[in-house]
Order: structure tokens, then sequence, then C-alpha cells
């Protein structure tokens, strides 16, 4: 490209190159004529991660016995990890049967070789996962299941914010403004919920507890960023085949710790099965399913919708975890969970995109104009030459300059 011009390889004909502008006004154009058959699929990932995301931590609150875990939670992510692996297998072959004649074959020694080289990044949020699958166990320990989930949607702040420093991404002060009401009505939901006289670890609770909710909120935060960045920036690799690298990265990180814990306490440790019940075998594919559709939003989507469609889940968790444990729905939830809902329509609505559209707008409206001048000029210089064709053949020209 040289001088905003553009040199076809073939041909070597210039062309304008086309501005960011123009690129993103496009793929909003392309976003409003979205099909029937895509927003019935964007609407089931949606419920069907509202549900997922809503049973975690009840199914993690049945799976405790006497307020404790009797089984290890490493284990029950190593098994997860495994799950979702098999998983990526199956679907991987399952691709690979109904590839289209000239494809790069997927299930080839040199492209699986070359996909594992370039994404190798995702062995980052692998990590920073295993770390917060561990800690989401923990959590359950200082608040009940509707608080753990209220207190997971401050994780929409963070992520905005690395996503703006990390991946360049705008935000309108309205949305901005949609952040901070999110903040409010989790504010709100917390008043008064830590228990009062007990402690942990030998920490006052509220102290354990703001440590572990500071962990929680910032890893998971960089772990969904990181792993938006390295799907999309491979873009063209089948997502199968990321979720097995993602999800491999996973299972090895798990099953050091595993490792790690038997090494502290005891062989007993490696036994993976140790202490588990039907909870946590519902818990272990909940959890698959849940990480599985994660994928899917955060190559297909981004991170902030995946995490407004995890807040949807807070009413679901809070009815659930008052039905079945007989835990107080307050005053101070319900009117938290109003405020998140207020944030989320505020976040979407066209409203909070009204100055880009204008932008939009007017660049468009200048191309129009600028077209029409041409069309104009255009049909002036053709009216010009249409009267100078006329005024050259009129009838008094051809008259002879002399009379005969």
């Amino acid at each position: 490209m040289k001088n905003g011009m553009i040199e076809c390889s073939v041909c070597h004909s210039k062309l304008v190159s086309p501005t960011t502008k123009s690129i993103s006004r496009a793929y909003d154009r392309h976003k409003t004529r979205v099909s029937s058959k895509q927003r019935v699929l964007n609407v089931f990932l949606v419920v069907g991660d509202c549900m997922l995301v809503g049973l975690q931590p009840i199914l993690v609150y049945m799976s405790k016995v006497d307020g404790r875990f009797k089984f290890s939670p490493i284990s029950v992510n190593f098994l997860t990890e495994m799950t979702k692996v098999l998983f990526a297998i199956v679907m991987l072959f399952f691709q690979a049967r109904h590839q289209k004649v000239g494809e790069k074959p997927l299930l080839s020694i040199s492209t699986f070789i070359q996909a594992a080289r370039n994404n190798v990044l995702l062995a980052v949020p692998a990590f920073l996962y295993a770390i917060n699958n561990y800690l989401k166990f923990i959590m359950q320990l200082y608040f009940n299941p509707a608080t753990v989930k209220m207190l997971s949607n401050l994780k929409v702040l963070v992520i905005a914010v690395l996503l703006k420093i990390i991946m360049r991404r705008r935000f309108s002060i309205i949305q901005w403004e949609a952040l901070a009401l999110l903040l409010i009505g989790i504010s709100v939901n917390q008043l008064r919920s830590l228990p009062e006289g007990s402690t942990a670890m030998g920490l006052p609770v509220a102290m354990g507890a703001y440590i572990y909710t500071l962990i929680f909120i910032t890893v998971p935060s960089m772990a969904s960023v990181f792993n938006e960045y390295a799907l999309k920036s491979q873009y063209d690799t089948s997502i199968y085949l990321q979720n097995l690298f993602l999800y491999g990265y996973g299972a090895i990180f798990n099953f050091l710790g595993i490792l790690v814990t038997a090494i502290f306490k005891g062989p007993d440790n490696l036994d993976i099965l140790q202490g588990h019940s039907k909870a946590t075998m519902l818990l272990i594919f909940n959890n698959a399913a849940q990480g599985l559709l994660s994928c899917f939003f955060l190559k297909y989507a981004d991170a902030i919708l995946k995490k407004y469609s995890s807040t949807v889940a807070t009413i679901f968790t809070g009815i659930a975890s008052a039905v079945l444990f007989g835990h107080t729905l307050t005053m101070n939830f319900l009117l938290g969970i109003s405020i998140v809902f207020i944030s989320m329509h505020q976040f979407f609505s066209p409203l909070s995109k009204a100055k880009d559209e204008q932008q939009n707008g007017m660049l468009e409206l200048r191309d129009v104009q600028e077209n029409h001048r041409s069309k104009e000029s255009f049909i002036d210089m053709a009216a010009g030459a249409n009267e100078e064709a006329a005024h050259r053949i009129g009838s008094d020209e051809r008259q002879p300059l002399l009379p005969t």
C-alpha cells in the first residue's frame, strides 16, 4: 500500500484502500442483516449458557457434605477437562468426515503440528482457567450460590478494561455508565451478606472472602480476554481443534495440581474418583458443557456478551437456591437484580451506540453527497456535450455564409 492506494498483484490496477471506519460500518450493516437461523442459534446459546451457569453454583453447593467437600476440587476440574477433550476429539472426527474436496485435512499430522504451534498462546488462558475453577469451590465456603453468581458479575468491568487495553475495543460513555450501574447493583446485593463471627484459615472471614473475591474476579477476566484474543487471532483454525489444545493444556495443569496435592497430603489424593457422588458427576458434565459454550461465545461473539449472558443466570440461581436450600431472597438481592438488568439493557441499547451511528451516518451522508455531486457534474458534462453537439448541427449553421 502506498499513498492510501493498494495495487492488485495480478492486474496491477490501483484501488483506494478501505479505512477502518468503512470496514466497521460494513460490519455493522452486516450484523443488522443476520439471518433468522443465526438469531435462533444466538438465542439458544444465551439460554443454554444461562441454564448451565445458573446450575453450576447450585451443584457445587449440593456437592458439599457438612459444609465441606469430601472430594478434591482439582479432581473435578481434571475430569471436566478430560470430558471436554473427548468431546473435542469426537467433533473433530465428525468435522473431518464432512470436509469438502480440496480442503486441508484436519486429521493430518502436519495440520495438527502447525495448528499446535499457531495456538500455543491458548496455554495462558488454560492455566488461568485452572486457577479459576479451583477458586469456584473456595468461594462456596464463604458465600451462598446466588451471592457467588453476583460477585462473578464484577468480572464484566475488569473484562471491559482489559478489552480496551489489549484488544483496543471501544466503548461509548453510555456503555461505561451501564457497567457502573452493574457495580452498583452488585454492591446493593452484597450489603450485610457476609456471615458474622466466623473465621477461616486464621483470618476474619471478611478479609479471607475479600482476598479470594479479588482473585476470583481478576484471574477469570484475564483468562476470558486472553482466550478471546487467542481464538480470534487464529480464526481460520477449526474451533474443535482449538478446543482440543485449550482443554488439553487445562488437563495437564490440573493433573500437575493433583500431583502437587498428593505430595503434600499423601498418595490417597491420586484417586481422582475419591469422594465423588451423583452431584459431582452432574457438576462435571455441567462444567464441561459450560466451557464448550464459552469457546463459541469468545470466538464468534465477545467476552462482554458472554458475561452479560451469565448475568441473566443470577436470577435463576437465586430462585433455585431459595427453593432447594431455603436461602432467603432479600430485598437487597431483588433490587440488585433489577439494577443489573437495567445495566444490561442500557449497555446493549441502540442509544449506547448513538454517537458512533451519527458519525457513521454523517460519513455515509457525506459519501452520498459526494456521489450526488459527481453524478451532477457528470450530468452537466453530458448536458454541455449535448448542447455543443446540438449547436454544431443547428439549422442555421447549415446555411451557407454567402447568398446563393
